[in-house]
């Protein structure tokens, strides 16, 4: 009687012990409550509270607007992205967990009732007893270790994806501000020029110009509308890219801080400082070292679990005349075929591929470093350069000016290098755009955070709303 009530008690308390199902349709509503973004409090608050090796919490003011560092949070607490990333941490956690546990033991009941025949004297046999896996204990070390250090290489990663986000809209910012800057540029041309053709027309009328003048100043006008359309156009991509990599909708106005700097030379450490130790510091490096650590604890456990498997159990029997027995049995395999040479072979073909990945990745990230460096010097001097020939082409322009006024010039080579003069000057915007670029790919190449240049006021055209068209200055008269 107790062994049929332990019998029907052990299911009972395994049913008990057991989670339940909890359904998670995917509905239309519950995907857009996942995509709405965190009002400015939750988000100052998640801000301030992120954990991250290579990102440090910033205060957030959206009132004053996004900096490109304070864009780098934002979009690591909000891109809709990284939750399918950070969701792999739990899933490391799970089998980790799953590792460290033990097999099951089994139990073992057989009911052999008397049905017929001589009976006399019979009674009922049957047959109980558990039994467990006892060789599991030989592999059980270098499972968990192997998932505990998958686990760490699963952070990592996780933790270069966020950096990855990061450094996106960081450039993204910087690009949003040299393209608004370009914009303003283009839009202060576009009018001059639009200027300048009603002068001109009005002196044809006076027959004080002649109607090559006007063709010239109409083809100026419809080239500089045309740079200014584009411009304008490439803007309001880059907003919906930094809208984007921030994890906002489409149609969302994201205010930029003033003072957004767009230096032309940057202060880097030594070369040395960056090419060092840069496996120590890079985060993808240091998630695939941890794999490989997985991958060697995961080749130690399949080839320990060459050992037969030994399954040990302790029975007792009653047979139909009542005789009761209790035993040890053994069960033991027979490693006649399978040695677990398959596996083994294909667990040392996949540590050397992790292997191999990490001298490549390694060597990479050194040439993508080496690489960066040689565009950052090369721009510093195009920047300078291009500064250098701007104001020489500033001059250029007033003298032309006074001798077509002067009537001792064409007007065409007046227009030539008055557009001269405004390519050479979003040239110059385009070559600091460029070189924060490469500014953001050294710090990812070489997985160190380099601080941004100070904000100070651009000496270029103020910015123009992201929404608007661009808002030029008020220009000079118009010459004819």
């Amino acid at each position: 009687m107790r062994r049929c009530l332990l019998l029907w008690l052990l299911p009972a308390l395994y049913v008990a012990g057991c989670q339940k199902y909890v359904p998670m349709p995917l509905t239309g509503p519950a995907v857009e409550q996942s995509l709405t973004p965190p009002d400015q409090d939750q988000l100052r608050t998640r801000a301030s509270e992120l954990r991250h090796p290579m990102l440090a919490p910033v205060p957030l003011d959206l009132r004053a607007g996004l900096t490109p560092d304070s864009a780098a949070i934002v979009a690591v607490v909000t891109n809709p992205s990284l939750r399918a990333e950070r969701n792999r941490r739990s899933l490391a956690s799970a089998q980790l967990l799953q590792a460290g546990l033990l097999p099951n033991p089994t139990l073992d009941f057989t009911f052999d009732p008397v049905t017929g025949g001589n009976t006399l004297g019979a009674v009922n046999a049957y047959s109980i007893g558990p039994s467990w896996e006892v060789t599991s204990l030989i592999t059980h070390d270098a499972k968990v270790a192997a998932a505990r250090a998958a686990s760490q290489s699963v952070q990592l990663d996780v933790a270069w994806q966020e950096w990855q986000i990061a450094q996106a809209a960081r450039k993204a910012v910087y690009d949003l501000v040299a393209l608004r800057a370009q914009a303003a540029e283009a839009a202060r041309v576009d009018k001059d020029m639009s200027d300048n053709a009603a002068v001109v027309r009005k002196a044809v009328d006076a027959r004080q110009k002649t109607l090559l003048d006007q063709s010239a100043s109409d083809a100026a006008t419809q080239k500089a509308h045309a740079d200014y359309l584009a411009v304008k156009r490439d803007m309001s991509h880059q907003q919906l890219a930094l809208n984007q990599a921030l994890g906002l909708p489409p149609d969302a106005g994201v205010k930029i801080a003033d003072g957004v700097a767009l230096p032309s030379a940057l202060d880097l450490p030594p070369d040395e400082d960056l090419l060092g130790e840069i496996d120590d510091r890079r985060l993808d490096l240091l998630a695939l070292r941890h794999g490989y650590e997985s991958q060697e604890q995961t080749l130690r456990a399949t080839i320990l679990a060459q050992f037969p498997r030994i399954v040990l159990g302790i029975h007792q029997a009653s047979d139909n005349t009542g005789v009761i027995s209790t035993g040890l049995g053994v069960t033991v395999d027979l490693p006649v075929f399978d040695q677990n040479q398959g596996n083994i072979a294909i667990q040392k073909a996949t540590r050397q591929q992790l292997f191999d990945e990490y001298a490549g990745r390694l060597f990479e990230a050194r040439s993508t470093v080496a690489e960066a460096l040689d565009d950052i010097r090369s721009l510093t001097e195009q920047i300078a350069a291009a500064e250098a020939a701007v104001p020489a082409l500033e001059q250029l322009v007033k003298t032309y000016r006074i001798a077509v006024d002067q009537h001792n010039a064409d007007v065409l080579i007046y227009y030539s290098a008055q557009n001269d003069l405004a390519q050479k000057r979003i040239e110059l915007l385009k070559l600091k755009q460029e070189l924060m670029d490469n500014r953001i790919a050294l710090e990812i190449a070489s997985g160190r955070y380099l601080p941004g240049p100070p904000a100070t006021q651009p000496a270029t055209a103020p910015a123009t709303p992201a929404t608007g068209a661009a808002t030029a200055p008020a220009t000079r008269e118009a010459t004819p």
